[in-house]
């Protein structure tokens, strides 16, 4: 699926139609340089899926956890880890494999964690306000 973003106002109808392109898949991986807009698609699935929580970006804490109806949603972003064993210490695999959304970011730094099935979504900078979104079911 390829989504051409013209404005920021259009995030919630992409992310709408993230999700129902995702169907029964609950893991993301978000793919695009610093400043691409992954934290923001984030933020617009969470509401979205009926979160009314903050949704920050966890690079400091490398998780975040929202409250949904029916569910909670794991917010990584493993943009400072040096090694892959750190996610390991972190728990990531229970969280991985827990059945609630997990919408990781930078998991370019995790590659031999990867589950073999999941949502891969890249976000490019078009112009100013023009972001490409492509996503693939994997």
């Amino acid at each position: 699926m390829h989504l051409l973003l013209k404005s920021l106002t259009d995030i919630d109808k992409a992310a709408s139609e993230v999700i129902a392109f995702a169907g029964n898949q609950k893991i993301f991986l978000f793919y695009g340089d610093m400043g691409a807009g992954k934290t923001t698609l984030i933020k617009s699935l969470c509401k979205q899926l009926g979160t009314n929580d903050n949704v920050a970006s966890p690079t400091f804490s490398i998780v975040n956890q929202y409250n949904a109806p029916g569910r909670n949603i794991y917010h990584f972003d493993f943009y400072r880890l040096k090694t892959q064993t750190e996610a390991l210490d972190m728990g990531f695999e229970e969280y991985l494999y827990s059945g609630n959304y997990c919408f990781i970011e930078w998991p370019e730094k995790i590659p031999d964690l990867l589950p073999l099935h999941y949502i891969s979504i890249k976000i490019s900078v078009e112009s100013n306000n023009e972001r490409q979104i492509i996503v693939h079911q994997i």
